[in-house]
């Protein structure tokens, strides 16, 4: 079975999603549609959406060099691939509904909730790409004991639980672990051939 189809689904998916998430930018209304100041209460969708959009980003980044790493796929690492999908595509209802409701505990609780479902789902992904491969395939060797994810896993918990405080605890936090990954991440990388195309 080859990974060629996966990933032309999957990079269609997140593609689609981006794309619904910016249809939530809608113009100005109103008399002062031209006026800079119709924009300000634009602001919370566009930072929710800038947010949401680097999450996409950096799970299709992560999901194009982790399929790099790997030979061969089987009909569980399909299924495993729809899981993640399933909860990524969830993130343009959460990130519209946390946008009108930024200042309310469940909507921010809940986009993170979304967060978390999607990092687990690509933990488990990745673990059974890693068992095909076996404990001495590159995609083990460069994951390691993945620091970065179980700390994500922890943050994330820590965002849910302070939405519950304030819901500017739990955004703070989920912008914070975006920035985590946002910085490159060197692991898989380094077992590319420098002649080989990322």
């Amino acid at each position: 079975m080859t990974k060629s189809r996966l990933e032309a689904f999957s990079d269609g998916v997140l593609a689609i999603i981006i794309t619904i998430m910016v249809l939530e930018l809608k113009m100005p209304e109103g008399e002062s549609e031209q006026d800079l100041k119709a924009l300000i209460p634009l602001i919370p969708t566009f930072l929710s959406y800038i947010l949401s959009f680097i999450y996409v980003g950096i799970y299709w980044n992560n999901h194009h060099h982790m399929f790099h790493l790997v030979d061969k796929i089987n009909g569980a690492v399909l299924w495993k691939n729809l899981n993640l999908l399933f909860w990524l595509s969830l993130v343009p209802f959460t990130t519209a509904w946390m946008d009108k409701h930024y200042d309310k505990p469940i909507p921010v609780a809940l986009y993170g909730f979304v967060l978390l479902m999607a990092g687990i789902a690509y933990v488990i992904l990745q673990k059974e790409l890693i068992k095909i491969g076996g404990p001495d395939c590159k995609l083990a060797k460069a994951v390691g004991t993945d620091a970065k994810g179980n700390a994500s896993w922890i943050l994330y918990l820590a965002g849910i639980s302070g939405s519950f405080i304030s819901p500017w605890i739990g955004i703070g936090i989920y912008a914070l672990v975006a920035i985590i990954w946002f910085i490159p991440d060197k692991r898989i990388e380094r077992f590319y051939s420098t002649d080989q195309e990322i």
